[in-house]
């Protein structure tokens, strides 16, 4: 799985799921149209920028996705259309949730990130090789290897899904031992 676009620069540390998605907007359980409020209440919102349109990469600071546990800041995240997140580090929950839903989290330090955000252009990330290539250079990062796997399927559910055929047939056969 390969992801390449622009990034949007979001260099801010202790981004909340509250900036990400308002609690006022969560009055249901859908996974879509929530991206039209991504990061509404965060001050000089970036995606009222032209120049946001079709960049799928976050690139963030430190401690992205802390407060509230909420699964639809990842949900509006997914829902605005992009695919990763790279960030000096994660909130725990907000972590898992990127797993859940499929969207992938890169976490690199952060002078790392600002020498990606300096250079400007396309970001290539590469989830089964673990690399990210921008402003001709490679940084390699780290995901869990099981996790990954609910990336590359889609997320958990999905990852879930493509095990029933295999669960309902070895469910079949230890009936009849």
């Amino acid at each position: 799985m390969q992801i390449k676009s622009k990034a949007l620069n979001v260099l801010t540390s202790n981004i909340d799921t509250d900036q990400i998605i308002p609690a006022r907007y969560l009055t249901g359980i859908s996974k879509t149209g929530l991206g039209i409020r991504l990061f509404e209440d965060l001050p000089s919102n970036p995606l009222d920028a032209i120049e946001s349109e079709g960049k799928q990469i976050i690139l963030t600071l430190e401690n992205f996705g802390c407060g509230s546990s909420r699964e639809h800041a990842v949900w509006a995240i997914t829902d605005r259309g992009f695919k990763a997140v790279v960030a000096a580090s994660f909130a725990r929950i907000f972590e898992e949730n990127c797993y859940n839903n499929g969207l992938v989290p890169v976490k690199l330090g952060q002078a790392e990130i600002e020498e990606i955000a300096k250079a400007g252009g396309e970001v290539e990330i590469d989830v089964i090789k673990q690399v990210l290539k921008a402003g001709g250079k490679e940084y390699k990062f780290e995901l869990d290897e099981l996790k990954k796997e609910f990336i590359l399927k889609g997320g958990f559910m999905k990852f879930l899904e493509a095990k029933v055929p295999k669960i309902k047939e070895w469910a079949k056969s230890a009936a009849g031992a």
